[in-house]
């Protein structure tokens, strides 16, 4: 794998070129080389896998730099005739034949992220999952990287990481960018195939996913133990293959001995596995996180606690001598390993969406640290093939009698794993290895309030710009409020104000009130009228999203969607076609916990509308408390009731909380009731005074 730049238009373009590769040249250290013309620069950093062809590739005045692994490239080399010496030449000359079209990548199998040069045009693309990662900047030029801060590194605003659903088509002659859409997995006819044969198809699936990632280099499996590493760790042994398995773990007298250390040991033990045990002190843990935060350019807590295991056992790795290391990625999405699928009313769906995320959620995550440490990162269960067949998979075979993940834990048994391996229940990387301990004790050493405090210190900067979908009620602001907490930089909200007070999509209410909340924040608001038609109302959400975007700079968008199937995929896909990333921190959350949260953190909010049995005008402009909430579970469990309102039971508004420099006071307002069970606050004034 390797590292790729490009500079256009400004007079110092090969210096800026060189500048920015310089920044990330840890991922490729084998050749580093140049292509330098009148108006622009690229550049290569070569870490060798396949061949030795070094870049840039300049054939017919055509040129290419490419950070790829395409395991069909000698097929698709004798198909074409293409007399190709690796991957990279190949791309090259494919394209010079079939010109970079969906078409042309869809015949693609492998990860890749490049940039093709021909005439005054350069197309620029990355793999389907976005396993490899490429950054852009259309200012002042145009910029692309493999990581964000080789451009800002030659100072470069407006970064954006390209939507692996997109092609980029440059013309640095009229200097036009122009978009090229992508098709994505979508859900075909579930198959009707039994279980039996399924399993057995996994089988084959996951074994030539596996076959085709394998290196004549070095390489090493990150190992916890878990179901998806002993699955593939299983494998690799059944053919034969000699590698080592890494397993990182704090290193603490004073806690348990971590899970994944334990599970670790027992499978290797028990099938046989070379295991290199990687454990880190507290003390060495905070030297870490002072390369990894700024390295996956993201001071998450979540992030940094997966990443800590992760750098620990990839830099063990190197130091003996793997050029490539295996991953489990990618199971929970495709086989539901997560407590979204099981609240899910279509699995299969949640698992697409869950996809669609992972490129900013994992990916980028673990490419900038395999490659940190010299490691081109293989996933097998992202595999291309892999991914359309799981998502045929019925349901009711990814989730049983409770169990996640169930097909994949057949298969497990199928090939010899023993109950107690392929039984064991999921585990995150940052719980398993016991970092997240480590993180909390050094928050409390250093005297921080939070986890996220403490992480920002190492990288000050907000990790993504991001725009809120706000409503007035309770669940926007507290999503905003969490991925604030999470060190995300939300810069506006976004409003949509609906003239149909039966909208699909728009909570209508007090929308109005938004103005004072956003005053309240001190965040810039947006807001877009729409005449509430079902469908139609999506074009001006869309239009107001893109304003937000082209304003604001737009990384991404939040939603407080919490179960509603109909609101989230129709933002998700606006989102994506506008190359936003999408964030619903609630997705899912159980409705009383979300609840007593926002009561806990102290958000001040009150019902503005009631329409549900066991709910009555009383119920209006007063402030939620516990005791209200206990009322609610108690409907809950009587009448089945939503405790947090998502089935339209209720409607709420936020005066106080959390980042709140004022609060809102309602000084005149009317109830209006329109049977027993259906009443609507109408407030006439409200105001903002100091807290």
């Amino acid at each position: 794998m390797c590292g790729i730049i490009g500079v256009f238009k400004p007079e110092n373009h090969l210096n800026l070129a060189k500048k920015g590769l310089k920044t990330i040249i840890h991922r490729g250290k084998d050749a580093q080389e140049f292509f330098k013309s009148k108006d622009f620069s690229l550049g290569h950093c070569l870490h060798s896998i396949v061949g030795n062809v070094k870049q840039p590739i300049v054939e017919k005045k055509d040129v290419l730099v490419a950070n790829c692994e395409i395991y069909n490239w000698q097929e698709i080399n004798k198909k074409y005739s293409l007399k190709a010496k690796n991957d990279a030449q190949m791309l090259l000359r494919l394209f010079q034949i079939k010109g970079v079209s969906e078409k042309t990548l869809a015949e693609l199998d492998g990860v890749y992220a490049f940039a093709f040069l021909s005439g005054s045009k350069l197309f620029v693309a990355r793999d389907i999952m976005g396993i490899k990662p490429v950054w852009f900047s259309h200012a002042a030029g145009f910029f692309f990287a493999s990581e964000k801060k080789a451009l800002e590194k030659i100072g470069v605003v407006n970064v954006s990481e390209l939507n692996p659903r997109k092609i980029l088509e440059y013309n640095f002659k009229t200097d036009k960018l122009q978009i090229i859409e992508r098709k994505f997995f979508s859900l075909k006819k579930t198959t009707t195939k039994k279980l039996e044969i399924i399993t057995k198809d996994l089988e084959t699936l996951i074994k030539n996913a596996i076959k085709k990632r394998i290196s004549e280099k070095k390489f090493g499996l990150l190992f916890s133990g878990g179901l998806d590493s002993t699955v593939i760790a299983l494998f690799l042994k059944k053919m034969g293959l000699d590698f080592t398995c890494y397993t990182a773990v704090l290193d603490d007298p004073n806690l348990k001995e971590p899970a994944d250390l334990t599970y670790a040991k027992k499978v290797s033990r028990k099938i046989g596995l070379k295991l290199e045990i990687v454990k880190i002190k507290l003390s060495e843990v905070e030297d870490l996180l002072k390369i990894i935060v700024p390295l996956i350019e993201d001071s998450n807590v979540v992030k940094a606690g997966v990443a800590l295991p992760l750098f620990a056992a990839c830099k063990k790795a190197k130091m003996d001598g793997c050029k490539v290391i295996f991953s489990g990625l990618g199971s929970e999405e495709i086989f539901a390993g997560y407590q979204r699928h099981k609240e899910s009313l279509n699995i299969n769906k949640e698992c697409v969406s869950g996809l669609l995320k992972m490129y900013e959620r994992d990916l980028y995550r673990d490419d900038t640290i395999t490659m940190f440490n010299s490691l081109e990162l293989r996933v097998p269960l992202l595999d291309k093939e892999l991914i359309k067949y799981a998502l045929t998979i019925p349901g009711k075979y990814k989730l049983f009698e409770g169990q996640e993940k169930y097909v994949l834990r057949v298969v497990a048994k199928n090939i010899g794993l023993l109950e107690e391996f392929y039984s064991r229940k999921k585990k995150a990387a940052q719980y398993g290895s016991n970092f997240h301990k480590a993180i909390q004790k050094l928050t409390k050493k250093n005297g921080f309030e939070k986890k996220s405090y403490y992480l920002k210190t190492f990288y000050p900067t907000h990790n993504l710009r991001l725009g809120a979908l706000i409503s007035s009620g309770k669940d926007s602001i507290y999503a905003a409020h969490i991925m604030i907490k999470q060190n995300y930089d939300v810069v506006c909200f976004i409003t949509i104000e609906s003239k149909n007070p039966d909208s699909y999509m728009f909570h209508t209410p007090t929308i109005k009130l938004v103005k004072l909340q956003s005053k309240a924040m001190d965040i810039p608001l947006i807001t877009q009228t729409t005449i509430g038609k079902k469908e139609e109302e999506l074009k001006d959400l869309k239009k107001v999203i893109k304003k937000a975007k082209d304003e604001f700079r737009l990384d991404g968008i939040i939603t407080g969607a919490l179960f509603s199937n109909y609101q989230r995929e129709r933002i998700e896909k606006i989102c994506d076609s506008l190359s936003l990333k999408i964030f619903s921190p609630l997705w899912h959350i159980n409705q009383e916990t979300e609840m007593k949260e926002l009561v806990r953190e102290g958000f001040e909010f009150i019902m503005t509308k009631i329409a549900a049995e066991g709910l009555d005008k009383s119920w209006l402009n007063k402030l939620v408390d516990i005791k209200m909430i206990e009322k609610l579970v108690s409907l809950k469990e009587k009448i089945g009731l939503n405790v947090a309102g998502e089935g339209g039971e209720f409607e709420t508004l936020v005066l106080d909380g959390p980042g709140f420099k004022k609060k809102i006071t309602v000084s005149k307002a009317e109830i209006i009731e329109d049977t027993p069970n259906s009443a609507t606050l109408i407030i006439k004034k409200a105001f903002l005074e100091d807290k």
